[in-house]
């Protein structure tokens, strides 16, 4: 894990001390990116001459990807596999379910914010803090982050 990482975890754990807003972010951080990554590979760029069509989904994902695991390679490959996952089910989901999906997940997330943890979230500090999250509780899943129960991020 890189020290640039380790310090973003830090701050992120500290916007996150609550049980009842980390168990809120469990919920709705894998809803976030699956209907972000949905609703991006809604927007096509071109066509290629195979036949393929590339998205918006497609170019960020792989920026996003390759952050995480330049970040923490093994959780980072663990956060780009399960997210990996948001494309063959967005691509099957009603876009007015994504929409839904989009509208509770956002809900979750800001009720764990505004109920429980009494701070705003740390993208709103930090926009980087966005790519945070679902590498940060992969992290702690894989005991990757041992500091988290130290400044309130638990074990899950």
């Amino acid at each position: 894990m890189t020290s640039s990482l380790e310090r973003l975890f830090t701050e992120y754990a500290e916007s996150h001390r609550h049980p009842t807003n980390r168990l809120t972010h469990k919920i709705a951080i894998p809803l976030i990116v699956f209907h972000v990554i949905a609703m991006l590979d809604w927007v096509r760029i071109f066509t290629l001459p195979s036949g393929w069509t590339v998205t918006l989904a497609q170019p960020i994902f792989l920026v996003a990807a390759a952050v995480w695991m330049g970040w923490d390679v093994k959780a980072g490959v663990v956060v780009t596999l399960a997210s990996l996952l948001a494309f063959p089910l967005g691509a099957h989901t009603p876009k007015a379910v994504v929409v839904a999906v989009a509208l509770l997940g956002w809900l979750i997330q800001l009720a764990g914010h505004l109920v429980w943890e009494k701070k705003q979230p740390a993208f709103m500090r930090n926009l980087v803090q966005a790519l945070v999250g679902p590498i940060f509780f992969v992290a702690v899943l894989l005991g990757e982050w041992p500091l988290g129960a130290k400044v309130g991020a638990g074990r899950t």
